[in-house]
């Protein structure tokens, strides 16, 4: 080898060389972790927890949902934890920005705590489950059939054909005539 091709090869077999294998191994891990997440989902999805007319349906939903949530924060903290190694690579100092983010998480979980007790409240509606779509419910002044129950708004249509957007956070009290108990 001459000089100039040991010096591309001695380049690229530092730092793109670990950047490549960063990128390669987050990419299996993405592979990997959506894989395990739709199959635990798809058996939770097709297991007979709760036998009752109409409730297959209803915990497939619930699943699918759920696996969703799963899937989308497992997948933001691979590529998350591999933009901050790559980065790394790249030479910048992680220090300053860890720091400001948290500074900056501070700021944000202040101002979106409403968004999260809504997604929280959602996750446990969901888990517990104490309504699905097409149940008949009464929730704060609201009377109606649900037609989308989501981690953070349930969509509920009274009787005079008003569609209802409740946010999940602000249940404090449901009914549900349509639950065998």
């Amino acid at each position: 080898m001459n000089e100039r091709t040991q010096a591309i090869w001695d380049w690229f077999n530092g730092a793109p060389f670990r950047i490549v294998i960063i990128f390669v191994i987050a990419a299996i891990g993405h592979v990997i972790g959506h894989r395990a997440i739709s199959r635990a989902i798809g058996r939770l999805a097709t297991a007979d927890l709760k036998p009752g007319p109409g409730t297959a349906k209803r915990q497939a939903e619930r699943a699918r949902t759920i696996g969703t949530v799963f899937s989308s924060t497992f997948n933001a903290a691979i590529w998350i934890i591999a933009t901050g190694m790559i980065l790394g690579e790249f030479g910048f100092s992680l220090g300053p920005v860890l720091a400001s983010a948290g500074v900056i998480g501070v700021a944000l979980g202040l101002g979106a705590q409403t968004l999260v007790r809504d997604v929280i409240s959602g996750i446990f509606m969901l888990v517990e489950d104490q309504y699905g779509v097409g149940d008949d419910i009464r929730v704060q002044d609201i009377a109606g059939r649900v037609e989308k129950v989501g981690l953070r708004i349930t969509e509920v249509r009274d009787a005079d054909g008003v569609l209802w957007f409740v946010r999940n956070g602000e249940i404090l009290l449901v009914g549900n005539k349509s639950k065998q108990g």
